[in-house]
Formats: structure tokens, sequence, C-alpha cells
């Protein structure tokens, strides 16, 4: 009989359903790949949110995002990186520059301007609004200016400059099946793909359907030699058969 003052344990609390977290730079748009995932995989949460340039590895390192769509050039080691696509360049100044009467600009005709650093001045939020002061010009991925669309600017499409890549970036020693599904949702792999994890097994063959054939009543009949007698008035004309005699 146990003691009246031995503790009783409690149960060990439920583990918790897995939840895959990513982060993505400003101008990466994760729409469509929320709601691919949200169709293969209702049962695991995905929860996103934005970074700046400063932090997209960071997360990956201090657990706070499993994945994280980086822009490229980063620091690999300890990662796994897949390069995406890239981004066209664009070089935004405060309106009314001439700039804003051609459709795109080279980078050679713009060499006498002043150019400003998004990161100098803390990020391109904040080096939009010193462009639209009139300080100088600015050179951003498109998706960037478009995303913040800060007033009193203009941008246009540069040509001769370098383009900005966007990348999938993970840690190597993390990878698993959740995952691997998400990297192949990025990656266009449609659900019935062999490489991802959520595709299912493959079908067992049919078996081969039974030979019916010589049973049942509408089944048809094997060939069978016949002999027939042999007709003695064959290949003979009419007439040709001899009278008996009377």
């Amino acid at each position: 009989m146990p003691a009246e003052d031995e503790p009783t344990l409690d149960p060990a609390p439920p583990e918790s359903p897995r939840e895959l977290r990513f982060a993505y730079v400003p101008g990466v748009t994760p729409g469509k790949w929320i709601r691919r995932w949200e169709e293969r995989m209702p049962h695991v949460p995905l929860r996103s949110f934005m970074s700046d340039g400063g932090t997209q590895l960071s997360v990956l390192r201090d657990g706070s995002a499993d994945l994280s769509f980086v822009r490229l050039p980063v620091e690999r080691e300890g990662l796994n990186v897949i390069p995406l696509y890239e981004e066209q360049p664009v070089v935004v100044a405060p309106k009314g520059h001439e700039i804003s009467v051609f459709e795109d600009v080279a980078l050679e005709d713009l060499a006498e301007e002043n150019f400003l650093d998004a990161d100098e001045l803390g990020g391109p939020e904040m080096a939009l609004q010193v462009v639209a002061s009139g300080a100088g010009l600015l050179i951003l991925p498109m998706s960037v200016a478009r995303h913040f669309n800060t007033k009193d600017t203009v941008a246009r499409r540069l040509t001769g400059a370098p383009a900005t890549e966007i990348a999938l970036a993970w840690p190597s020693d993390a990878t698993d099946e959740v995952i691997e599904e998400f990297i192949g949702i990025v990656r266009g792999r449609t659900a019935q793909s062999s490489r991802q994890p959520s595709a299912q097994q493959e079908k067992p063959k049919k078996a081969p359907k039974p030979d019916l054939r010589g049973t049942g009543s509408g089944a048809k009949k094997a060939k069978v030699a016949q002999r027939y007698a042999p007709n003695p008035d064959k290949g003979r004309g009419r007439g040709s058969r001899k009278k008996g005699k009377r």
C-alpha cells in the first residue's frame, strides 16, 4: 500500500504538432507557395514572417525559422542554399528627375549621378525616403522598390547593372521530410512527383485478368478442324453423272 504522502507523477504533456516556419526578405512574395502548402499539407501549420537583409541568416542560426528566402550573396557555411531566380534591377530617383521620360536607363548614362547605399542608410525603406528628398539615386531590385512604393519617387529599369538573386536557405543538419516537402513546392514539383515525401507510394500492379476464353455462354469456341466426306459430284459439270442402266 503506497504511503499517503507519496507524490503522484503528472502525465507527460502531449508532444506539440510540428510547425514549419520560414522567413523572407522584402520583395519576395510567398503567397503561391503558402497556398500550395495548405492544399497538400493541411495537417502541418505554416508560419511566415518578413526579415530584412541583416537578419536573413540570423533567423536560421537562432532557430526562429526553419528556412529563409535570402538575397544573395550570403555566407553559406553550415547551410544548404538553392538559387531560385534573378531580380530585375531598377534605379530610383526623385519625381521630376530626367530618367522619368525613359522606360529603360543605362547605368553608364548615370555616371555623374550621386548614388546612395541602402545599407548605410538603414535599409531600403529609409533609403527611399532619402531619395525622395532629392539627395541622390538608389539602385534596388524592382520587387523591393514596388514593395515599399515610396511617394515622390520614380523607378526605371536599369541596364548594365548586376542582377540580384533570390535563394532558399536552411541549416544543413536540419533537413527532414517536412522541409523537403516545402522545398519541392518552391521548386515547382507536383503532388505526384516521386521526389515529394507526401507523394503516394507506388500503386500495386493490378492482377492480370483471368483468361475466360472457353468459359461462359458468350465465350468464343475454339476452332476445331472438321473433316468432311468427299463430294463425289464436286468438279463435274451438269449432266456429267453417268446414268445407270435401267
